[in-house]
């Protein structure tokens, strides 16, 4: 069965989970520990999606659990928002080895997936984390420095979307002065929320 008949026909989150778990189509499947499909609330006006599972997420088997993570959680509360607020994914579900950028095969494969799970979660704005994230969904070939604060509309699955790109977490981590970008991403979204 093709990865999206697969996807097209999961009703649930649930659903899409079970039918990931047992979907090979995905070479990074055979290297992962564990599949890390989401955390935060099944349904958000806010989802944000990254790049690919870490070691951290690979080991509990949900994204955004490691350094970068803890990071995210705290620019999240800056804002007025917390795990219980929001929809956290990524562009492909099983962590890479050696944590190197997924392939955009690797993207594409997981792609019907995550339109489908984006269908059902039903944000009004996606927040893409880091250039990995920003080039697959806006099918874009800049850097994340050119593609970053600017609203743009997509569609994913049968769903339009206002998405904001951003840099990445772990990122910042390494280029602390590179957060006042962020701060003024972020309070875009903010406002967004608040229309």
């Amino acid at each position: 069965m093709s990865a999206r008949t697969a996807a097209g026909q999961a009703r649930s989150l649930e659903e899409l989970r079970a039918t990931l778990t047992g979907f090979d189509g995905c070479a990074l499947k055979a290297t992962a520990k564990n599949l890390c499909f989401y955390r935060g609330v099944a349904r958000s006006r806010l989802m944000l999606i990254g790049e690919a599972p870490g070691r951290d997420e690979d080991i509990q088997g949900k994204p955004f659990v490691g350094r970068a993570g803890q990071l995210l959680d705290k620019m999240l509360a800056a804002i007025g928002l917390s795990e219980a607020d929001v929809h956290i994914t990524n562009i492909v579900y099983w962590r890479p080895p050696g944590n190197r950028t997924p392939t955009p095969q690797e993207a594409q494969v997981c792609r019907p997936f995550l339109e489908r799970q984006l269908e059902l979660v039903a944000p009004d704005l996606v927040l893409l984390l880091g250039g990995a994230a920003a080039k697959e969904i806006l099918a874009a070939t800049d850097g994340i420095m050119r593609l970053r604060g600017k609203w743009r509309d997509v569609t994913l699955g049968a769903r339009k979307v206002r998405a904001l790109a951003t840099l990445h977490p772990a990122y910042l981590l390494r280029t602390p002065a590179a957060k006042r970008l962020v701060w003024r991403d972020l309070l875009a979204v903010k406002a967004a929320l608040e229309d």
